[in-house]
């Protein structure tokens, strides 16, 4: 028996997006966003957003202009799960490999930068070479000599066990001159599926760039490379199957799937126009940037969405950085959920069972040709200047410090909120205590970029608060019965918490003497009016001016409009930095 197609959608007329214009309209009217004079045309800008590189995030997508584009993913059926160590102990850096390699991981990332070539045969003591590929980090090193010395005895270590390694990085970089030209060489004659060269984008993303302006960078740090190796004698083909890009992955999972499509599509122009393969090695690293000190353990959700945003976006390779990788050297718990932050993705979730799950995505596949268009404009300037070396000198750097700036300003204004420091902190968390050490994946900065981490200024205000003998207060007067004044204490509160400062509250009431007494009580000088504007009409002024008498240096309101003698608003959108930069001044903290 034949069994008819089930039709989900019939019954149901077909909806137009003049309709779905119409019906949002009335949403955003009723919420404020739109005025009762606006059109079903605003609704759409009203309803979208922008990107550090000033890509538009639309509501709606279709497939209308979408340009075609060969779709490249991924080459095997999961990512290699690819683990960073770099204890000063070799002993114990061979301890935590082994154990890694038993437990899910697939690769080892060793930065050998503090440690240097002697520590390889203690450190992978019992590592079967032949079964695990090892990606080496020498640190810079003058005239690149750490790497080359690193990657020599890696070779060599290799040839003395007798193995052919299964993939793996020497970390070169070929403009350092002839002698790695020579282990490329050797390279490709002893260790066939061994890649020499690594084109790192994280020191692009870590100095505070956009995705464009990454991907632009690590482009033209690629074409740069192969023109090194092509110049010293090695066929096109060679370079390109020696190479292996590294990008960050954010927490913005969309934005991190097409940064690696957006990546491959780049790549696959390059190696057309000079007659390669077209193939890019990609692997994904969590994003140091995003990383916070405080409330370290939302970094494992930040982690498990970037992990996932690189698997759907295709990386070869994914490092996911411990939660604690800010405050030192990971523990075993750490690198365990790290692992397990794999396995569950790709063992519970299924997520690399599909070889492009975003394929066929029309928001994606609109932002991925976005992304690709401005970074191969990038590109393009990168190599009018004359190529990534000499743009690192000055057009590389400005460029980035407008994007951190412009992102900086985001973060202070909390329009790009960090849970757990400028979002909802906990003043009574007890931190992880870690051994020193170079806990995140902190790559060395061509042109003396900066390393930045998107909370340090909120962080900065925390451990400030801390050092004090008696932690910072403000006093927050909450006008009126609780349901009125919760919503603006609770946002008063966190905002203030951001900066480590404690709120102590009147309680509920409108008499004016009776708060500007708990004011006393409180023993700070900052308050802060909580309560409905309708409330604030008939008690601000009054409250304010008893707040005076009683010795206020600064009042704030919480909200937007005018109410009395206060000096100035607390509102969504609102410096947070400022204000808090502010209160410790007024409160005679030395910063």
């Amino acid at each position: 028996m034949t069994v008819p197609p089930l039709e989900i959608a019939s019954g149901f007329p077909p909806g137009s997006r003049e309709q779905w214009r119409t019906l949002a309209l009335g949403v955003l009217r009723k919420s404020g966003v739109l005025g009762e004079d606006a059109t079903p045309a605003a609704v759409e800008e009203a309803l979208s957003s922008t990107t550090h590189d000033g890509v538009t995030i639309a509501p709606l997508h279709d497939a209308a202009a979408l340009p075609a584009a060969p779709r490249i993913v991924r080459r095997g059926d999961r990512w290699d799960v690819r683990q960073r160590h770099a204890h000063p102990d070799p002993a114990v850096t061979n301890e935590a490999v082994l154990a890694d390699l038993e437990n899910g991981v697939t690769s080892i990332w060793l930065d050998l930068s503090a440690n240097g070539p002697d520590a390889l045969p203690r450190v992978l003591d019992g590592v079967h070479l032949d079964l695990a590929p090892v990606v080496l980090d020498a640190g810079a090193g003058a005239s690149g000599v750490q790497p080359i010395r690193v990657a020599g005895a890696y070779l060599d270590l290799l040839a003395e066990r007798g193995v052919t390694a299964p993939g793996g990085n020497l970390g070169l970089d070929p403009s350092d001159g002839p002698e790695t030209v020579s282990l490329l060489r050797r390279c490709l004659a002893e260790q066939p599926s061994l890649r020499g060269v690594v084109v790192d984008a994280l020191p692009y993303h870590d100095a505070g760039g956009s995705d464009a302006e990454e991907l632009g960078c690590s482009i033209a740090a690629g074409v740069a490379a192969l023109r090194a190796m092509t110049d010293a004698g090695l066929t096109v083909e060679q370079a390109i199957g020696l190479l292996e890009f590294r990008y960050a992955a954010t927490a913005d999972q969309f934005l991190t799937i097409a940064k690696l499509r957006a990546a491959r599509r780049l790549w696959a122009r390059v190696a057309e126009v000079v007659g390669g393969p077209i193939e890019q090695l990609q692997h994904a690293v969590t994003s140091s940037a995003m990383m916070t000190v405080r409330d370290p353990w939302v970094n494992m959700l930040r982690t498990t969405l970037a992990c996932f945003g690189a698997g759907v976006g295709g990386a070869d390779a994914v490092t996911v950085q411990p939660f604690d990788a800010c405050l030192g050297l990971p523990d075993a718990f750490a690198r365990r959920i790290a692992r397990n932050t794999h396995s569950l993705l790709v063992e519970e979730s299924g997520v690399a069972r599909v070889a492009d799950p975003a394929g066929g995505s029309w928001y994606v596949e609109r932002l991925t040709a976005d992304l690709a268009e401005r970074a191969w404009a990038w590109f393009q300037e990168i190599e009018r200047a004359g190529g990534i070396a000499a743009a690192r000198g000055r057009l590389v750097p400005e460029r980035i410090t407008a994007t951190r700036a412009r992102r900086a300003r985001d973060v202070a204004h909390r329009r790009d909120p960090i849970t757990g420091v400028s979002e909802f902190p906990n003043l009574a968390e007890k931190l992880p205590v870690r051994q020193s050490g170079p806990g995140l994946a902190r790559p060395v900065e061509p042109g003396g970029l900066p390393r930045i981490r998107y909370a340090e200024e909120f962080e900065a205000l925390r451990d400030l608060a801390e050092g004090q003998a008696e932690r910072p207060k403000v006093f927050l007067a909450t006008i009126g019965p609780v349901a009125a004044h919760t919503a603006r204490t609770t946002f008063a509160a966190n905002l203030f918490a951001a900066g480590g400062i404690a709120a102590v509250t009147s309680g509920p009431g409108t008499d004016s003497a009776a708060i500007a007494e708990a004011f006393r009580a409180a023993g700070t000088p900052v308050a802060c009016l909580c309560s409905s504007d309708r409330l604030y009409g008939e008690h601000a002024a009054a409250v304010a001016a008893a707040l005076r008498e009683a010795g206020a240096r600064r009042i704030w309101l919480a909200g937007k409009g005018e109410h009395g003698d206060v000096d100035a608003n607390l509102y969504a959108g609102c410096d947070a930095l400022d204000v808090l930069r502010t209160t410790f001044d007024d409160l005679g903290v030395a910063r």
